[in-house]
């Protein structure tokens, strides 16, 4: 399975998702304005993996339980965003949970 297609599939899924390119990686937005998602193809590091939108609270945690699969990303980590390593074992049902809290999150401001 490819993970930018599985990543684009899960975003796309969403009421109003629109795709295009920022800082040179993949992006999705809600209703082409506001970023809840952006994948990380090696540009910050030599990891695999995209960046999202949660909930206050849910990167520590996520992070905490286990930093194998999760981190806090550069730029947007101080604001609560999720690191995802996609360079591991994959849980596709749990992404795609993560994907659509950080659109309601951007949304309307809760997972």
């Amino acid at each position: 399975m490819d993970p930018l297609e599985e990543l684009r599939r899960l975003c796309l899924a969403q009421p109003e998702a629109t795709e295009r390119l920022s800082h040179g990686e993949p992006t999705w937005f809600v209703k082409g304005r506001k970023t809840f998602v952006m994948f990380a193809d090696h540009h910050h590091d030599d990891r695999l993996a995209f960046w999202c939108a949660a909930a206050p609270g849910t990167q520590e945690a996520l992070v905490a339980e286990d930093p194998t699969r999760f981190f806090r990303p550069p730029y947007v980590g101080h604001r609560g965003w999720l690191g995802v390593y996609l360079d591991v074992p994959v849980d596709w049902a749990e992404i795609g949970e993560l994907v659509a809290d950080a659109y309601r999150f951007v949304r309307y401001g809760a997972p």
